[in-house]
């Protein structure tokens, strides 16, 4: 389970580092709790970019009015194991 989890967090942090253009940082040094609005300075619009991105990644659906929590790639990642487990 804690692999799967880490898995999925490498994968959210390489897709946000892509999309946003990130540089000096890679998926396995991204700091999957930082604040993604505050540290990052992630908008509504990149939020609603990757999002799709793990929409089509993952299979799932994501509630606009689920964006606001979406604060971390942790939380992220735990966020898409919910959805994924109860659509099984």
């Amino acid at each position: 389970m804690s692999n799967d989890i880490n898995q999925t967090i490498t994968r959210i942090a390489e897709i946000i580092i892509n999309e946003l253009k990130l540089e000096d940082v890679t998926a396995e040094t991204f700091d999957a709790d930082l604040d993604l609005v505050n540290e990052v300075g992630i908008d509504s619009m990149d939020m609603a970019t990757v999002a799709l991105f793990l929409r089509d990644e993952y299979e799932i659906q994501i509630d606009e009015d689920d964006y606001p929590k979406l604060t971390t790639v942790r939380i992220i990642a735990q966020y898409i194991d919910n959805k994924r487990n109860s659509n099984e």
